[in-house]
């Protein structure tokens, strides 16, 4: 199973980058969620599944997408290029 890093950078399938603020619990079911942060626009915080983080991109909807998972870490060099 793959891990999220808490501090990594991530590429989202849809091309923003982002930077996990840390893992937290849901408070009803109690499954875990990424806590990440957009690296652009007003810098918005958002929360989503871990699994779903983790999961890879559905093909047959994107079958344009060339990325395996959702979201695939960076590496800090690659931010520093892009921005």
């Amino acid at each position: 199973m793959r891990k999220v890093k808490i501090k990594g950078y991530y590429k989202h399938f849809k091309g923003k980058i982002y930077m996990v603020e840390d893992i937290a619990k849901d408070c009803e079911t109690l499954e875990d969620v990424v806590v990440y942060r957009a690296l652009y626009d007003n810098k918005q915080l958002w929360v989503r599944k871990y699994n779903d983080f983790i999961s890879e991109v559905d093909h047959n909807k994107y079958p344009d997408v060339k990325q395996k998972y959702r979201f695939e870490e960076l590496r800090k060099e690659d931010i520093y290029d892009r921005y």
